[in-house]
């Protein structure tokens, strides 16, 4: 049995049209135009070309978009400054700080992500958001591991019920990922480095996630057949070859489903960040 390909693009196609359509409600029911400011301190070349993607998906949708440019030299006041004058800009309803930050003030990281105002965080990154999820109420929820639950959906795989198993604890993916799955009635374990018999667990998986950046981790031996995959990693080998934390040649003959690297969880992650931009701009209406 081959596995079924979870084709990114397939997909952010398709929240893609649910954004533009959301765009067209805003404008024409409260005549607003969603806007989003994306802050990039530097010159880091990958940090540019996402910048960018984000930058012309907005174009793509209807969403007026801002790039503000900030040289490496910026210390954390003048970066809180700036994210200070777009909180109280009204006519910005989504900033984003692209990350990482210069090595000067990356140790004042979550200090500057926690300055955002909430209802314009579309990372869903603030603390308040974060809390929001965890007691079941979300609002603005991390594009990644929500583009990793709407992806299931879209794909008719049932969560309900299922044993899901994550790879990875971070804040970005891990985290926010364990409460989905369980709002979706999953039971769901998180592994991490200092779990023990690590295969047995992921074997167990009806749904695997692996978010640990670590290429090609997850092997043929460690999934359950007929386990769905959903692999976040993104790791560089060599100057053209990105893999995943997946084997994919491998599990792709024991899963039923699986997303490949590239071309699959990536592209999703830039679609719920316009589904984010129009959430936030609805939120701010409300208030």
């Amino acid at each position: 049995m081959t596995a079924r390909i979870l084709e990114g693009k397939e997909f952010s196609l398709k929240i893609k049209e649910e954004a533009k359509l959301g765009v067209e409600e805003l404008k024409n029911k409260f005549g607003v135009t969603p806007s989003l400011a994306v802050v990039i301190v530097g010159e880091n070349p990958a940090s540019q070309v996402y910048v960018r993607n984000k930058h012309k998906t907005c174009e793509e949708l209807g969403i007026r978009s801002e790039v503000v440019e900030m040289s490496e030299s910026t210390t954390k006041e003048e970066l809180i400054a700036k994210i200070d004058e777009m909180n109280a800009d009204k006519s910005i309803n989504g900033i984003l700080v692209q990350l990482p930050l210069p090595t000067a003030i990356k140790a004042h990281e979550e200090e500057i992500l926690n300055r955002i105002d909430p209802l314009k965080d579309v990372d869903g990154f603030h603390p308040y958001n974060v809390g929001r999820l965890v007691t079941g109420s979300p609002t603005l929820v991390p594009c990644t591991p929500a583009g990793c639950l709407k992806m299931l959906d879209l794909a008719g795989i049932e969560i309900d019920g299922k044993r899901a198993v994550i790879i990875g604890r971070s804040n970005i993916v891990g985290k926010p990922m364990l409460h989905l799955l369980m709002s979706r009635h999953a039971t769901v374990t998180v592994c991490h480095s200092h779990t023990k018999n690590l295969p047995e667990v992921t074997r167990e998986a009806d749904i695997l996630v692996a978010a640990i950046g670590k290429p090609k981790f997850v092997t043929a031996d460690m999934i359950k057949p007929s386990a769905v995959i959903v692999d976040v990693g993104i790791n560089r080998i060599a100057p053209k070859k990105l893999v995943g934390d997946v084997d994919f040649d491998n599990a792709k003959e024991i899963a039923s489903a699986i997303t490949p690297v590239p071309g699959g969880v990536g592209l999703l992650t830039v679609a719920m960040l316009m589904q984010n931009v129009i959430k936030a701009t609805r939120l701010q209406l409300e208030k």
